[in-house]
């Protein structure tokens, strides 16, 4: 005997149903299946919002992290410069010091001011170190967005009145040469008064402080220059961190 088929159409045929009510049963499953699956794919859309979610804020991290990473860097490399910087200063203030530069502080009346100037401003050069150790440290132990952001702001600043101080104490410095030496230089003095006959005294004067303003205009220019390509190029990728912290802030 051949097996009969144990199929629901087969099951419902031997309830005796009619074909619609075998239509309507089919229906319904089928609807049933389809509500079943519709609920499966609103599970799927909201664990796919909420993966979403979790990817924005990894990246989020990263880029924080990265912009982090870079900054400390920079700020790191700020202060190895200026550490650098002042130990140059150092060595070559030892190395110039000899019976010559002693004898020329001595006719200039500066034998005795010289070494408090000098110690002065390696104190102040000492205390931006100092704040540029500082900056580094708070650079690194910052946590937030907005603590990283002020920091960069901080020593940018820093930098800049560290720059600015360098100018105006290599300017003062070449007026302080000028005094001195039309004050207390024999020579200048002899060849002022050699010219004199021709010339006005106050005239040579101004001329020679014309001569000093364009050699001191152009050693603050080569000084600015200098500051310029090394610190200007890392402000510059600090500069460039904050704005996309900015972004990120938003």
């Amino acid at each position: 005997m051949k097996k009969k088929k144990n199929t629901e159409f087969y099951l419902l045929r031997k309830k005796n149903l009619s074909e619609g009510d075998l239509f309507i049963t089919d229906y319904t499953k089928t609807k049933q299946r389809v509500i079943s699956l519709e609920n499966e794919l609103e599970i799927l859309k909201r664990d796919w919002k909420k993966n979403e979610n979790s990817f924005n804020q990894i990246t989020e991290k990263e880029i924080y992290g990265m912009l982090h990473k870079k900054s400390s860097s920079i700020v790191k490399w700020i202060l190895v410069i200026s550490i650098l910087e002042i130990l140059l200063w150092v060595i070559l203030g030892v190395f110039s010091v000899d019976e010559s530069y002693l004898k020329t502080l001595e006719t200039y009346h500066l034998k005795t001011i010289m070494p408090i100037i000098s110690a002065l401003n390696y104190a102040v050069i000492l205390f931006f170190i100092y704040l540029f150790y500082k900056n580094y440290k708070a650079i690194n132990t910052t946590d937030t967005v907005k603590q990283l952001m002020q920091s960069i702001l901080r020593t940018r600043k820093t930098v800049q009145q560290y720059v600015w101080y360098n100018i105006i104490m290599s300017f003062l410095a070449v007026l302080l040469i000028f005094i001195c030496q039309v004050k207390y230089d024999p020579t200048l003095n002899s060849i002022i008064e050699r010219n004199s006959q021709n010339v006005t005294t106050n005239t040579l004067y101004v001329a020679l402080l014309f001569i000093y303003i364009i050699v001191g205009l152009v050693i603050v220019g080569l000084i600015w220059l200098f500051y310029r390509l090394i610190y200007g190029i890392l402000l510059k990728r600090l500069n460039q961190n904050y704005k996309e912290l900015e972004r990120l802030d938003l």
